[in-house]
C-alpha cells in the first residue's frame, strides 16, 4: 500500500474515526484503525465492538493495500504536522507503515487487517433523513439527564421512539427527566422505542457537528446507524426496557412559577458554594411574587438570597439538587422559565415558554 494524501483530510477523518478507540483496550487490534486505499480513496474504520466509525476522503493511490495502525498514535502524528503538509502513507520491507510528510519521518508497527472485526449491519427496519440540527437539538436538550448508575444499565442513554406524530427523545436517571420532540421524518412514522447509548450519543454529536443538511439515520431492533457525507457510525443499541417515563411526567401541578431564566441561574450557583457536596440541596421558599433560596451547610455556614417572581399561589417550601437545577436553566432557550410546582413531596415540571416541544421533571429533595 501507498499513498499520498492531504495532512487537513487526514486529520479530519482520523478524528472523526479514532475517538471511539479506547486508550487502554486487552484486545491490541480495537487501539488499530484499519486503513484502505483503493481507487483515489483512503478509508478508515475503528471500533470499539460496540460502536463502529468509518469515513473515507480522496488521496492519491499509487499501489492499493490494507493495513491496521495504532489510532492514537497516528493522529497525534497529523494532528502535529505543518498546516497543507502533503502525508506519504505506505508499507516499507519490514511490514510496518511508513509515516513520511516534509522532513518528518515516523515508523509505525502494523497488525494484520485480516484480524480487524467488523460490525454487521443489516435487518434495518426503519430508514430516514433528519435535519442535522433536530438530530442535535434532540442531543442537547436531553444528554445531561442520562444515568451513569451501571446498574440500571437500560437508563444509560437516549431513548429514541415515534410518538404522536414527533419523534421523541427522553433521557432519566431517576432524579431528573428531560423530554425533547421533533417532526416525525418520513419513514420514522411507527418507529418503536430504542435507547441509544451514551457513548454512541457522544460520538453522533461529535460527528455532525457543524453539519448542514440531513443526515441519515436506520435503525433495526439492536443496532443503530448515522451517515452524513462520507462518514458512516453504527452502534449497538442497549437491550433493556425503558421505564414508562410518562407516569412521572407531572400532569396536575397547579402552582404556577414563572422567573427569570438567567437571574435564577446566576442566584442559584451563588447559594449553592456553600451547600454540601454530596446532596447540593438548595430550598426554595415561595411567597407571593417572591423566592427565596436558602442553602444551610453546618460545615460552611448559610447563604440566603431573595428574587423578585411571578407567583401568587399559596406558600410553598421544596428542596432541589443545585446542579440538577443548573442544568435544567441551562437547557432554557427563552428568557423566562417556568415551574408548575405542587408539594414538597411532589416532582416539579420545568417548561421554556418559547419551547413547546421540550419539558423538563425534578425531583424533590428533603431540605
Amino acid at each position: 500500500m501507498r499513498l499520498s494524501i492531504e495532512r487537513n483530510a487526514l486529520l479530519k477523518a482520523l478524528g472523526h474515526v479514532q475517538n471511539v478507540v479506547e486508550r487502554r483496550n486487552t484486545i491490541p487490534i480495537l487501539s488499530n484503525v484499519l486503513l484502505s486505499a483503493e481507487d483515489g480513496r483512503l478509508s478508515l474504520v475503528a471500533t470499539d465492538l460496540d460502536i463502529e466509525v468509518s469515513e473515507s476522503t480522496e488521496a492519491d493511490v499509487s499501489a492499493p493495500g490494507q493495513v491496521t495502525a495504532p489510532a492514537h498514535t497516528l493522529y497525534d502524528i497529523a494532528r502535529k504536522l505543518p498546516d497543507g503538509s502533503q502525508v506519504v502513507l505506505q508499507i516499507n520491507a519490514d511490514d510496518r507503515l511508513d509515516v513520511d510528510a516534509g522532513r518528518s519521518h515516523f515508523t509505525l508497527p502494523l497488525l494484520p487487517s485480516g484480524d480487524f472485526p467488523k460490525m454487521t449491519a443489516d435487518g434495518f427496519t426503519h430508514d430516514f433523513a433528519m435535519p442535522a440540527k433536530d438530530l442535535c437539538r434532540l442531543i442537547d436538550k436531553t444528554k445531561f439527564a442520562i444515568s451513569t448508575e451501571e446498574t440500571r444499565y437500560y437508563l444509560n442513554g437516549i431513548y429514541l421512539h415515534a410518538h404522536d406524530g414527533k419523534l421523541r427523545a427522553v433521557a432519566t436517571d431517576g432524579h431528573r427527566l428531560a423530554l425533547a420532540e421533533s417532526p416525525v421524518p418520513a419513514g420514522a412514522e411507527g418507529l418503536p422505542g430504542v435507547i441509544v447509548p451514551r457513548k454512541t450519543v457522544a460520538e453522533i454529536r461529535r460527528l455532525i457537528d457543524g453539519v448542514d443538511g440531513d443526515i441519515q439515520v436506520a435503525v433495526s431492533e439492536a443496532k443503530i446507524r448515522f451517515q452524513t457525507g462520507h462518514a458512516v457510525m453504527t452502534s449497538k443499541l442497549i437491550d433493556g426496557t425503558f421505564p414508562d417515563y410518562e407516569r412521572v411526567i407531572p400532569k396536575g401541578n397547579t402552582k404556577e412559577l414563572t422567573i427569570d431564566n438567567q437571574v435564577f441561574k446566576s442566584a442559584v450557583d451563588r447559594v449553592s458554594t456553600i451547600s454540601a457536596e454530596k446532596s447540593r440541596s438548595v430550598k426554595l421558599s415561595l411567597a407571593e411574587h417572591n423566592l427565596s433560596l436558602t442553602v444551610n451547610n453546618p460545615e460552611s455556614g448559610n447563604a440566603n438570597e431573595d428574587l423578585p417572581v411571578d407567583y401568587d399561589a399559596e406558600p410553598l417550601e421544596i428542596g432541589f439538587n443545585a446542579k440538577y437545577l443548573l442544568d435544567v436553566a441551562g437547557q432554557i432557550e427563552g428568557r423566562d422559565a417556568t415551574f408548575f410546582l405542587e408539594s414538597p413531596a411532589s416532582p416539579a415540571l420545568v417548561k421554556d415558554p418559547e419551547d413547546e416541544h421540550a419539558l423538563f421533571v425534578l425531583m424533590p429533595l428533603r431540605v
